[in-house]
């Protein structure tokens, strides 16, 4: 059994079933995991206690998982990792759910031992006590420790997955790393549909390329990503 005593997951989830099912099979890999069975609830316990990350289901009573995805990132500044649960399969509906700030979209019916690799890729932390590190390109900072990430100073706000892909293409700047390299890195055996990761780089190049910024962040067509200073040689 894998020691997760530290990993505090919330389920938000209205099949009593369900929610059981998940809770119960989280509890046993040791876990610690509350459920709420309606969105508002959902809600209160995110925004009142701390978790690793949350289990969203989308339909919800009272406030549907987009909602209260949405009121986390937006309203309440949370940037706890969030994974979906949806029977909903298509394009857009991911898109939907990614757009909100969800970090992980697991369609159902699902096995639970994917659930729980899926969570380990989501919490995943930098060992305590280990040295302070920045990582900088330009004027891009990634703060490994707090993961706060600034450019030109200013504080960016990104959800867990993008800033899992910000860290792998930084500290290998100026490389180009390959799609398959970057999935099997952020999410292990475990890989995500074809869609999921062009998702989250649109996130990430939107936050450190707003506009008004000099762009760092390229895509080599056929190869790859990469995070480059404007002044600094080709890969």
């Amino acid at each position: 059994m894998r020691n997760a005593a530290a990993i505090s997951i919330l389920v938000v989830e209205d099949s009593k079933d369900l929610a059981t099912n998940i809770a119960d099979y989280l509890e046993a890999k040791g876990y610690l995991v509350d459920v709420a069975m309606d969105g508002v609830t959902g809600l209160h316990l995110a925004v009142t206690s701390t978790y690793d990350a949350i289990v969203l289901d989308l339909m919800l009573p009272g406030i549907d998982g987009l909602d209260l995805c949405r009121r986390l990132r937006q309203d309440a500044q949370s940037f706890v990792p969030v994974l979906i649960l949806s029977a909903r399969t298509t394009l857009p509906d991911k898109v939907a759910g990614f757009s909100e700030g969800a970090d992980d979209y697991l369609v159902k019916p699902f096995e639970l031992r994917e659930l729980d690799l899926r969570l380990h890729a989501l919490t995943r932390r930098s060992r305590p006590g280990e040295t302070r590190r920045l990582l900088k390109v330009a004027d891009l900072v990634f703060d490994l420790d707090t993961f706060a990430v600034q450019r030109a100073g200013k504080i960016l706000a990104l959800p867990a997955l993008p800033l899992k892909i910000l860290e792998l293409l930084m500290k290998r700047s100026p490389a180009v790393l390959s799609r398959r390299d970057i999935e099997q890195a952020v999410w292990g055996d475990s890989l995500p549909d074809s869609d999921a990761l062009r998702v989250h780089v649109h996130t990430l190049r939107s936050a450190i390329d707003a506009p008004g910024y000099v762009p760092l962040m390229h895509t080599l067509r056929g190869v790859g990503y990469q995070i480059k200073a404007p002044d600094a040689p080709a890969d």
